[in-house]
């Protein structure tokens, strides 16, 4: 057991997934079921599981969470507003009324910058980990194992990748809350992270980072699983023919619909969550426990159908870019997973 947990951890790059010299050397074995047929493509521009896999993977990531979710601000604004006051901003409809009535349609626009840089941030971790981690705990459990229980891998692996996901996030979504929420305070991230230093230190920047990790754990958890899941009963009951069968094209439609699906369960798991980050971070001094009390179990989902319109659509998106980066630069991608040969032989199958 001890020179397997050696090997997993020695042949598998998580170590340092990024800085790593780019070798397009498998570090997986080729008899594992997550990565069939994922190296035998003589178009591949690289190994499944080699460090350049990983990069590219983390680059895709950035692009999919950074992009996505700067798109949605002024909605995100808004589900933030109508959740730390629901008496002035209403609904969705009001939410926007009131606060192009007060500030023109430039305030819809606030926090973008910190929600770019954020979250692309968040997305290198996020996906790049999430890689790293489904291969490491892939080859713990073995291919029999990994196929089993292969719902509690892509579970594992976000919580894994999402845990340090969110610590690069913390300090940009403290300034978003801050410069949507509290008016008069800093309206650009110039101004307002150095604000945040100065007046509270580091901790100002973490003082949400339980609620983030109680938010953003949940949903990437749902977000991979759900999605790895859809597309693997997508392609056994709704597509017509085989996935390797599809085109290009055509698998990236799977992508976005499984992707949209896992968006609206996401949605509904992490939003209690979601708001009383926004509520932490507007109100000074105050803590999870005593704005969860606050809020009351009704409050936390104050803001639920504009998050679920922003994160179904935001999530089919992500997986839509990510999945359109790893074809565009020639990565691996392997499969849904089948049932090894050996395990069919132990369950009579054959």
């Amino acid at each position: 057991m001890s020179n397997t947990l050696a090997s997993a951890f020695r042949n598998n790059a998580f170590a340092n997934p990024f800085f790593t010299n780019a070798k397009c050397e498998s570090n997986v074995s080729p008899t594992r079921t997550i990565a069939a047929a994922a190296g035998a493509d003589s178009e591949n521009s690289c190994e499944f599981g080699s460090a350049k896999y990983y990069a590219l993977c983390g680059f895709g990531g950035l692009l999919s969470c950074g992009i996505t979710h700067t798109a949605v601000v002024p909605l995100d604004m808004v589900k933030c507003r109508i959740q730390v006051n629901p008496g002035k901003y209403g609904g969705i409809v009001k939410g926007f009324k009131v606060t192009i009535a007060e500030e023109g349609t430039r305030a819809l626009a606030k926090g973008w910058a910190p929600t770019f840089f954020g979250y692309s941030m968040q997305g290198v971790c996020k996906f790049g980990f999430y890689e790293a981690f489904k291969i490491l705990y892939t080859e713990l459990l073995g291919e029999e194992n990994s196929y089993l229980w292969r719902t509690s891998v892509y579970l594992a692996a976000s919580a894994s990748a999402e845990f340090f996901a969110d610590i690069a996030l913390c300090p940009m979504e403290a300034v978003k809350v801050r410069i949507q929420t509290q008016p008069g305070w800093s309206t650009t991230l110039r101004e307002g992270f150095p604000r945040i230093m100065k007046e509270e230190g580091i901790s100002g920047f973490y003082k949400g980072l339980v609620p983030l990790w109680a938010r953003q754990i949940p949903y990437t958890m749902m977000k991979f699983a759900c999605f790895e899941r859809t597309v693997e009963a997508l392609y056994k009951f709704v597509v017509p023919k085989p996935r390797s069968e599809c085109s290009k094209g055509e698998q990236l439609v799977v992508t976005f619909s499984a992707g949209y699906i896992a968006g609206v369960f996401c949605a509904i798991v992490s939003h209690p969550a979601d708001t009383i980050v926004s509520k932490l971070n507007q109100a000074k001094g105050s803590n999870f426990m005593d704005v969860a009390k606050s809020l009351g179990l009704l409050g936390m989902w104050k803001g639920l159908f504009p998050r679920i319109i922003m994160i179904g659509t935001l999530t089919a998106l992500q997986w839509f870019i990510y999945d359109s980066v790893k074809v565009a630069f020639k990565l691996p991608r392997p499969p849904p997973p089948e049932m090894p040969e050996s395990l069919k032989r132990k369950l009579g199958l054959n």
